[in-house]
């Protein structure tokens, strides 16, 4: 138990370090522990690190990171062992403010995931995570000393959502805002993925589903935590059964039963989206993420493209880099994701050539959009190189169709006869979605992003295409829409589609690889991936069933991707209806809420897709 929760609370980002004395943050700063009163009289618990050398003539902007995930080490004579985004900014200067959002921890108030957005607040009854925002920063202008009037937000993951919501508050002196790795709607990423269910989610529920009943400075609930009795979680989960037994753990947990009592986009869904919030923007945005984020690869994307549709003049950039789940924001060294070496200090790059140069500018600079940044800083995970962009997805990227011929071939021109290949999906017998079951237990499984894909295209229920030997070198760098036809003998499916860059034969092993027994001689290295329920295919809120045996469209994007596959390697396509625990199975049977589905629901189905299908990606030469 106390294993897993520490387990937790490292991912999620909440350091060791964290809870440790620090000398030289103790003795550069001075702390301050205060209750800032919101609109509706809820009190919110901030902690304030200002310069000890912070004066009338030496003024500090303000970098605010709001949370879900405590702000501790609690207590006035308590420093944490680093403080902002970066130890670069900490050692420039900056005041540091921390704060628990309402419901968490110090904080009053109640807890809500994603907290829904109200646009025309009619009292001060109406409060969301825009107006807690305004009026924390309202009262640190006025209340902190030697403050320079310019505020910054940034955060990863949950905090990186605070971040986005933040950016609603249109607070006049919220310069810089950051969202890394944002959650911008739950229903499309984080717990779920075009609302199928992240079953790999499962152990996380207790931290999101339990409210306390005082302010505290420790974990309320593991006692709601349990002990699954394996390291295994694809063997636990299947045992489990249908998700309708989870009862018997989350009966009392609330976010579960939302989740399980909500299947479709429904009201509840749709409120606690941002993406439709964002009107006339007034802070410099930066999105941060990581091309290999298994929690929030979805938001960055989502976030910058929406901003750019609807506010056309405001700052918006976005930055994509070689990471897992806010990787970005310590340096190992060597970076590494799973297996695939993408060169060395790529984190302290990112720390010191664009985020710390992003908030001098606007914070402690003039202010104006001559940033010297560009609008898109992309790694290319292929080439494992920093690429700059003046729009995102390039305009001069051409559109080019991959048909999955049912010779297994992943070819540029369409089939002259119609033709399909076919799997028996088994829902008692789901593909795993990795070799390594020891990350089936944890937060989220990091690694899977680029792992090797042998295991599941040897199985005879994963279809497998790919080009031949390529000449030269070939980059996608843009959007990946999948346009399968399809077939299935029962009334509902989910189609799994990953992309992978194939290795030639003579591919040496990096010298940093994790795990010595792997090889990347004809390595499946996955670059992106995405599933589809079937019953989504017209409306995410009006689920349809599916015609037995009847040829039918599931049309859905991947998220985007920049990638050279370089000459001598393929480019291949899998496509496959199960990626357990990953992905929570489709019974197979059309029901109202699959999450209620009995075991008898959970059928076999032969599904069929045709070689009229392709897969539309955007090349750039």
């Amino acid at each position: 138990m106390k294993k897993l929760f520490s387990l937790l609370l490292l991912i999620v980002g909440v350091y060791s370090s964290t809870f440790a004395q620090s000398s030289w943050v103790q003795e550069h700063y001075t702390k301050k522990d205060v209750y800032i009163t919101m609109r509706d009289g809820v009190k919110l618990f901030t902690s304030i690190y200002t310069p000890k050398d912070a004066s009338a003539k030496t003024k500090y902007p303000m970098m605010m990171q709001r949370t879900c995930y405590s702000i501790a080490p609690y207590g006035e004579g308590k420093y944490p062992g680093s403080l902002g985004p970066s130890k670069y900014m900490m050692n420039e200067g900056y005041i540091f403010v921390y704060q628990d959002v309402r419901g968490r921890y110090k904080s009053e108030g109640t807890w809500t995931n994603m907290t829904p957005v109200i646009d025309n607040k009619k009292g001060k009854t109406d409060v969301d995570e825009g107006s807690d925002t305004y009026d924390t920063i309202d009262w640190l202008v006025k209340n902190v000393q030697f403050n320079n009037g310019r505020v910054g937000q940034w955060g990863i993951s949950y905090p990186g959502f605070y971040t986005a919501a933040g950016i609603l508050s249109n607070h006049p002196a919220l310069k810089a805002s950051s969202p890394q790795a944002p959650i911008s709607d739950f229903f499309f990423d984080d717990f779920h993925h075009n609302g199928a269910l992240l079953e790999s989610y499962f152990f996380t529920y207790p931290v999101f589903g339990v409210q306390k009943k005082d302010t505290t400075s420790k974990a309320w609930y593991t006692s709601q935590m349990f002990n699954a009795g394996t390291k295994d979680g694809y063997q636990f989960l299947l045992d489990m059964g249908p998700l309708s037994n989870a009862d018997k753990y989350y009966k009392d947990n609330f976010y579960w039963q939302e989740t399980i009592n909500h299947p479709s986009y429904d009201e509840f869904w749709q409120k606690r989206g941002l993406l439709k919030h964002y009107n006339k923007v007034k802070p410099a945005v930066m999105l941060v993420g990581g091309w290999f984020d298994a929690e929030d690869l979805t938001g960055p994307l989502a976030i910058y493209k929406t901003i750019e549709k609807k506010d056309p003049s405001a700052y918006n950039t976005i930055v994509m880099g070689p990471f897992g789940h806010g990787r970005w924001s310590r340096e190992t060294g060597h970076t590494m994701h799973s297996n695939v070496y993408f060169g060395d200090s790529i984190a302290t790059f990112y720390q010191t050539n664009i985020e710390q140069k992003f908030f001098n500018h606007f914070l402690k600079g003039n202010g104006d959009k001559n940033s010297g940044l560009p609008e898109a800083y992309m790694f290319n995970t292929g080439s494992k190189e920093w690429k700059t962009f003046d729009k995102w997805p390039s305009p001069a990227a051409a559109h080019v169709k991959f048909y999955l011929n049912n010779d297994g071939k992943l070819a540029s021109t369409a089939p002259a006869a119609q033709g399909s290949v076919s799997y028996v999906s088994d829902p008692l017998k789901p593909v795993p979605y990795t070799e390594d079951n020891s990350t089936t237990m944890g937060f989220t499984p990091h690694n899977y992003m680029s792992e090797d894909q042998r295991f599941a295209g040897r199985r005879p229920d994963v279809l497998v295409y790919q080009t031949d030997v390529l000449t030269e070198d070939m980059t996608l760098g843009g959007e990946i829409m999948a346009n399968l036809k399809i077939a299935s003998t029962t009334t509902d499916a989910d189609f799994f589609v990953k992309l992978i860059d194939v290795y030639p034969p003579n591919e040496p092993n990096n010298p940093y690889m994790p795990n010595k027994s792997i090889i990347l001689s004809n390595y499946q290295q996955m670059v992106r991936s995405e599933i589809m329920p079937a019953r989504f295919r017209k409306s995410f809120e009006k689920p349809e069933a599916l015609v037995a045996n009847q040829k039918t469209d599931v049309n859905f994007r991947l998220q985007d991707v920049l990638h050279t596959f370089k000459k001598g390697h393929r480019i291949m396509i899998q496509v496959q209806s199960t990626a357990f625990p990953l992905f929570a199975r489709n019974p197979q049977k059309f029901v109202d809420n699959p999450y209620k589905a009995a075991e008898s629901d959970y059928i076999k189905a032969t599904e069929t897709v045709y070689n009229d299908s392709f897969i539309d990606v955007e090349v750039l030469k």
